[in-house]
């Protein structure tokens, strides 16, 4: 019989459900605690799930022997509850962002390494049908190479989503606005299909209509890679509805156009390919830009964890587009306007 981890689920916020409801129903797992600084809420969710309930993550990583936990937390102190994990031997997948900043996010790397365990951070775009098809179209040749790419990002967050909690909208606790939070997985694709380090990053950021924020709610810019790639970006949260998502790949032998659920590839032959996305995962609830396929990473997560295959998405990976995102906050700071 297959040997179970035993996994605990630090954070109960609204993300909290798409680690939770896979963690229970994967062969390889069994949820065992949650936690929360809000005992209600932690109480809530291990009444619902079964399992024990604590408001300090390392009472809960001391006393239920754990083999992974799942971080679920602002952003500004996912490094910080990693490397405490790390340090007493638990494997660890956290959600996006890796931190707020470059520096903490390589020693969160260099920590894991030093301490043996697998650190794994949730990209979970990555594993959608459309993206999926992209890259290894890609990867087979018949694209040729990428010659330049963009995307936009036109979506909305009133000030209400910002208000109902003390850290989003911040700088020093989310780290920025509209990349860091819901951006950042688009860039991540980008990034991911181009597969080159960057040697240039130009942007703008603006709120334009957002009060009870700081941070960016509008941000666009030039990305250089040194393969020769531009990348051109554009994000809101300023539009009336949230819009699918929408990236173009300019190819050397066709020109692709895909989101999250959709990916379309005209050659220059004439000759069209498409690919769509599968239903293959049900949670309690979630949020439509959230996709379905966290439980496929998850899952490949935990096989990572059991010696079964090797990590698909480490820490090491998801440092190329933390950096990038950390390099788009360093310029866009220097451009940025608050008009409100």
């Amino acid at each position: 019989m297959q040997k179970q981890l035993r996994v605990g689920i630090i954070g109960c916020g609204r993300i909290s459900v798409m680690h939770l409801d896979p963690a229970v129903s994967l062969e390889y797992s069994n949820l065992v605690a949650c936690c929360d600084i809000v005992y209600e809420r932690a109480e809530k969710v291990a009444k619902e799930y079964n399992v024990n309930a604590y408001v300090d993550y390392k009472e809960m990583i001391e006393k239920e022997n754990l083999d992974v936990v799942h971080v679920c937390l602002p952003h500004h102190i996912h490094t910080e509850v990693c490397e405490y994990a790390f340090k007493k031997g638990v494997n660890v997948l956290s959600e996006k962002p890796m931190s707020i900043d470059y520096d903490s996010a390589v020693n969160a790397v260099k920590v894991a390494k030093e301490c043996g365990v697998i650190y794994g951070v949730i990209f979970q775009c990555r594993y959608n049908n459309s993206a999926q098809f992209v890259k290894k179209t890609l990867k087979s040749g018949k694209l040729g190479k990428i010659i330049s790419a963009r995307s936009v990002l036109t979506w909305i967050r009133n000030d209400d989503y910002y208000l109902e909690s003390d850290w989003k909208g911040t700088w020093d606790k989310e780290g920025g606005g509209v990349i860091i939070n819901q951006t950042i997985h688009t860039i991540d694709l980008v990034n991911w299909m181009i597969d080159s380090p960057f040697k240039k990053v130009y942007t703008k950021m603006s709120n334009r209509l957002h009060p009870a924020i700081k941070v960016e709610d509008t941000a666009e810019g030039l990305v250089l890679y040194e393969n020769g790639v531009r990348y051109s970006f554009f994000a809101t949260n300023n539009y009336g509805i949230d819009e699918p998502i929408e990236i173009k790949l300019h190819c050397e032998k066709g020109d692709v156009t895909f989101n999250y659920n959709d990916a379309y590839i005209v050659y220059k032959n004439g000759e069209k390919e498409e690919a769509h996305q599968q239903t293959n995962a049900t949670y309690k609830w979630a949020m439509d830009y959230w996709g379905i396929q966290h439980i496929t990473q998850i899952e490949q997560f935990y096989k990572a964890c059991l010696g079964i295959e090797p990590l698909d998405l480490s820490g090491e990976e998801a440092l190329k587009t933390h950096k990038l995102i950390c390099e788009i906050y360093k310029q866009g700071k220097l451009n940025f306007h608050n008009e409100v």
